[in-house]
């Protein structure tokens, strides 16, 4: 299984973070090794004192597929999940100042908490409108539409399709809107796409 995640989709989180904003799809994978899964616990890794999450749509794919056309794009996924792109922030900074890769900020183990549930496609009238959101101790701290993303789902999967070889199982993390924030040991985390509830997490 490989993990694909999108950088700078949303034009307000690159401001945020003084990121370029990108003319065509950025992407990095992380391993296997960086899922969470059942809703277990984040355990903040010692290599780093500013840890953050990024809380992202994610797709499922569906089926093999290299150099996908745009416009066919859209029958190599059929579910879609919800996770965060946990990022060791201190780290990733150090990287980019060097001009060196973001593996170890984002790559580390439990780095990729997902939904233990994906909802199929077909539950949403449009894709380009889908709301998502995180609360941390029961407050809302990032929200999102899908509407608001530079490089939609199929272009994305189009895109990256033309590097990588798509197998069934692979996940697409999308990217995050703005409101991206710290996490602390003691946080409880609930993520949400419309009204519904598909991830929690506690911080340990």
């Amino acid at each position: 299984m490989k993990i694909f995640c999108i950088a700078g989709n949303y034009r307000k989180h690159n401001a945020e973070i003084a990121m370029e904003t990108p003319s065509k799809p950025v992407f990095f994978i992380k391993p296997e090794t960086a899922l969470l899964r059942n809703n277990s616990d984040f355990y903040y890794p010692e290599f780093s004192s500013q840890i953050e999450y990024e809380t992202e749509i994610v797709l499922k794919i569906c089926k093999m597929g290299k150099c996908v056309s745009p416009k066919f794009a859209h029958r190599y996924y059929d579910e879609i999940g919800i996770g965060l792109d946990i990022t060791a922030r201190d780290i990733q900074n150090e990287c980019r100042q060097k001009g060196l890769p973001w593996f170890l900020s984002k790559g580390f183990d439990g780095a990729a908490p997902i939904s233990p549930v994906f909802l199929p496609k077909t539950q949403f009238a449009d894709m380009r409108n889908i709301d998502f959101s995180l609360k941390i101790n029961d407050k809302t701290v990032q929200q999102g539409n899908t509407a608001d993303m530079m490089f939609s789902f199929d272009e994305i999967v189009s895109y990256i399709s033309q590097f990588v070889m798509f197998k069934t199982g692979d996940l697409i993390y999308t990217g995050t809107p703005a409101g991206v924030g710290p996490l602390k040991i003691g946080d409880f985390c609930e993520a949400f796409i419309g009204q519904e509830k598909l991830l929690e997490m506690r911080v340990k």
